[in-house]
């Protein structure tokens, strides 16, 4: 069995959970923005988003990067790196 490591930002955090705390944070189109992707886009909703992150690993983890980097500082993804849109 898979040993899960404390110190994970991610443990015990389901993705429905992660996506509704930045599309709290940044909206949908602040979240198109830093992501590039068409369920951000075009008549985003968290269902159909969570579909599609589920089926696509490397938009699931750019999500979960930027979850991170927001909201646990401290992280390799630290939300103090400068951003290109300067927002």
């Amino acid at each position: 069995m898979k040993e899960h490591n404390k110190n994970d930002p991610l443990h015990g955090v389901t993705l429905e959970a992660i996506l509704n705390q930045l599309v709290d944070h940044y909206g949908w189109e602040g979240l198109a923005s830093r992501i590039n992707i068409n369920c951000f886009k075009s008549d985003p909703s968290v269902k159909s988003s969570l579909k599609f992150l589920r089926r696509t690993p490397w938009a699931r983890t750019k999500v979960e990067e930027l979850f991170v980097g927001t909201f646990h500082s401290g992280s390799k993804y630290s939300a103090s790196k400068p951003n290109p849109w300067g927002k």
